[in-house]
């Protein structure tokens, strides 16, 4: 039975394409755990949404599925603290501020159509100097873009702006709203992890930058939109409580963006600590220090959490396609049911077999930013068989981070000497030997990969007072971890770098070439002076 002394914190892990509830010891184990997939909409190609409501229902469901197992092994759920909450970023949900309703589905980080927007305001006067405001470039990756979008084109989310009822937040936002009970109680906060990746938010001040809202208010004047208060990673009462279901009344004291809640997870408190997280996409974060360093190798400045009011900041390359290339050969090509079989798949050759796929399918992320790459293969022969196409597959993330870490090394000054990793990937010990041969540093993996929960769970610890110091939290998750060291030759590994540098030059100019045809010329133009421009930085990385 359960002892009256015992400590648990309860973690939302919400994120691409699951909600989880998962319940961690004061050791930071997790003692139990309840998971619940949503709906993926694609209602065109390169548009990406999920339905606000069925997402705080995928929440309410996991938080009772977990407490019965919680239970049912014989805790109490008044054992339970606190709850933190950590959630896919960018994805922007806006919904009327009176009635609590979405006004349209929720734009998810990985949706493309925004890219002609992107375009257009980099080519305003100004565009160059926001970076250094708020850490991010203009793509179709922010928040702000696709709120913009919204504006224009649904006339439910116009109506709300006019009538001065547009209430726009990332998940982290609307989620706490809704366990609030939504306009009842009104608790609308973000915290800085997640509203840094809305553009607008100052990352020096963690305060809403004047100078970026004013850029972006060229067609509509965003101060008209509600936004929701920016608060600590960690607070005792600035997130409220649950209103309903099994833990109503229980407080929420914490609340981190997946990716630099994998950081804390990781325990990555120290300058110089580096995660890597391979899920639907893949996240590097660099822990920076206390200065925010604004990169100019293609990364992106991000706040790494702010637990007592003095932020912490890392360096971010981010990578648009990672598990969800390994679902496309499953869902689409019809490669397995099972993710796990795709790795096994690719150990049944011995290596590519000179197959190169830049798995584009978002564009390409950090550090290359080019909008106008899409998904292509380079090497194909009679030799090719699926196994060459699911190993390529894993190969083109291992790739694309050691890009980011070539460009950390420029922005930073320093090389890595380890490189910490989670997320579902990491389980392919194929996939972490190869990134270990390309980057040529040590991969280091937990035995307990549910590390963006633990960093949730440690936010609203610190808040609750279940950890007070840093130093409690040394010896959490760090028996059983594996660690892949370099095997391949220097020589080999460039070459094989090389060659994927070559394919990722090939692969821009798609969407030029189709506007071009469709008779849009100077946004042909446009898009061919751009993916130039971004070949030369790409070059030069």
């Amino acid at each position: 039975m359960a002892q009256s002394e015992e400590v648990f914190v309860g973690s939302i892990d919400q994120g691409t394409t699951s909600s989880r509830f998962l319940i961690f010891d004061k050791q930071g184990e997790p003692v139990a755990v309840h998971q619940e997939e949503f709906r993926q909409i694609y209602p065109n190609p390169g548009w990406h949404e999920h339905d606000p409501n069925e997402i705080v229902t995928s929440v309410e469901n996991c938080i009772e599925g977990a407490l019965k197992i919680f239970e049912k092994d014989g805790h109490k759920k008044e054992s339970i603290k606190a709850v933190g909450i950590t959630n896919q970023r960018e994805t922007t949900v806006c919904w009327d501020i009176k009635s609590g309703e979405p006004l349209y589905n929720a734009i998810v980080w990985t949706d493309t159509r925004t890219a002609a927007l992107a375009r257009e305001l980099k080519a305003r006067e100004g565009s160059d100097k926001l970076q250094d405001i708020c850490g991010l470039p203009i793509s179709t990756y922010p928040s702000v873009t696709k709120l913009l979008w919204l504006l224009r084109n649904e006339e439910k989310v116009r109506k709300a702006y006019e009538a001065g009822n547009l209430a726009f937040g990332t998940i982290d936002a609307w989620l706490i709203y809704k366990l609030n009970g939504g306009p009842k109680n009104n608790v609308f906060v973000s915290d800085p992890t997640n509203a840094s990746r809305t553009m607008f938010m100052d990352i020096h001040s963690l305060k809403y930058s004047d100078k970026t809202i004013d850029f972006f208010s060229y067609e509509f004047d965003l101060r008209k939109v509600h936004m929701p208060e920016i608060v600590r990673s960690a607070d005792e009462k600035a997130f409220g409580k649950l209103t309903s279901g099994v833990l109503s009344g229980f407080p929420i004291t914490g609340c981190l963006g997946d990716q630099s809640a994998a950081l804390v997870g990781q325990k990555g408190f120290e300058p110089g600590h580096a995660k890597n997280t391979y899920g639907t996409g893949c996240f590097l974060l660099y822990n920076v220090g206390t200065k925010p360093v604004i990169s100019t190798h293609g990364l992106l400045a991000t706040v790494a959490y702010n637990f007592d009011g003095k932020p912490v900041y890392a360096l971010e390359g981010s990578i648009a396609v990672a598990g969800s290339g390994v679902k496309f050969l499953m869902n689409n090509l019809g490669f397995s049911s099972q993710s796990h079989k795709i790795s096994e798949l690719a150990e049944t050759v011995s290596d590519n077999g000179g197959l190169v796929f830049v798995t584009a399918f978002s564009g390409l992320f950090a550090p290359y930013w080019i909008d106008d790459a899409q998904g292509t293969m380079f090497g194909l022969s009679h030799h090719t068989e699926r196994g060459h196409i699911a190993r390529a597959t894993l190969e083109a993330v291992c790739y694309q981070t050691k890009a980011i870490l070539d460009a950390m090394e420029k922005d930073s000054g320093h090389k890595l000497s380890e490189l910490r990793v989670d997320g579902g990937m990491s389980n392919s010990e194929l996939c972490m030997q190869t990134q270990a041969d390309l980057v040529s540093i040590p991969i280091v993996r937990p035995k307990m990969r549910e590390t963006t929960a633990l960093g949730a769970a440690i936010a609203a610890g610190f808040a609750s007072g279940v950890w007070k110091t840093f130093d409690e939290l040394k010896e959490v998750n760090t028996a059983g971890q594996t660690t892949f060291q370099p095997k391949m030759s220097a020589k080999d590994s460039a070459k094989m770098f090389k060659k994927w540098e070559r394919a990722v030059s090939m692969c821009k100019g798609w969407v030029a070439e189709e506007e071009k045809e469709e008779g849009d010329e100077q946004a042909a133009k446009e898009l061919g002076e751009e993916s130039k421009k971004e070949g030369q930085v790409a070059a030069s990385l």
